[in-house]
């Protein structure tokens, strides 16, 4: 399975378009705006885009959601359920942080713990990760060495847990068993920032090492 991220709004979050080279079907993970420039590449690459995935819902991953679901008729998966909070605050996210106006919606379909997400002829695997938000779930391509973590985790740092029914414990617990659990040399791609490897953040991530 091939990837391409996409850098959107001014927090400069991570898009990533992924897709099956096989049969072109595509799924756009944490569309949080910039509809244009995820549109634009998945035009130039003459993808079919059959999904719109999502880590969690902050207004920065999940911002442009429905406007993506919308041009390609695709519905809307993720993240778990504990996030519904979130998404129905949207609206005052967005005002909030000075985003364009975002109506809430409800995904088409909750995700859980070791559910699974098939794109063309390739399969991703579904872990809940909350800690930084409740209801936030990851994607691993076991076949392809990747997995997107959306705010889980970040080159040397970890996701904030601040943000109401953010908890630092629960996030630690989320990155020993869910993350640390996958191979060494599984790429990381994360929300923000370059991408990283488990191995390395096991390593040399200060708030991982001795988990």
């Amino acid at each position: 399975m091939k990837y391409q991220v996409i850098p959107v709004t001014p927090f400069a979050q991570n898009c990533t378009v992924i897709w099956c080279p096989q049969s072109k079907e595509a799924a756009v993970v944490d569309p949080g705006g910039d509809v244009e420039q995820i549109t634009e590449f998945v035009e130039q690459q003459g993808l079919k885009v059959q999904q719109v995935l999502l880590t969690h819902g902050h207004i920065d991953h999940a911002g442009a959601s429905a406007p993506v679901s919308q041009h390609y008729s695709a519905p809307i998966v993720g993240p778990a359920q504990n996030d519904l909070f979130w998404i129905e605050g949207l609206p005052n996210q967005s005002q909030m942080f000075g985003f364009p106006k975002v109506a809430p919606f409800v995904p088409d379909r909750w995700l859980s713990q070791g559910d699974h997400i098939q794109i063309g002829e390739h399969k991703l695997e579904v872990r809940c990760c909350p800690g930084h938000t409740p209801g936030h779930v990851i994607f691993v391509s076991h076949d392809a060495n990747w997995v997107i973590v959306g705010d889980v985790i970040f080159k040397n740092s970890i996701g904030r847990t601040d943000f109401p029914q953010g908890d630092f414990d629960t996030l630690m617990k989320s990155i020993k068993e869910q993350i640390l659990s996958l191979p060494d040399e599984m790429t990381i791609l994360p929300g923000h920032g370059p991408s990283t490897t488990v191995g390395k953040e096991r390593r040399s991530n200060p708030f991982v090492r001795g988990l």
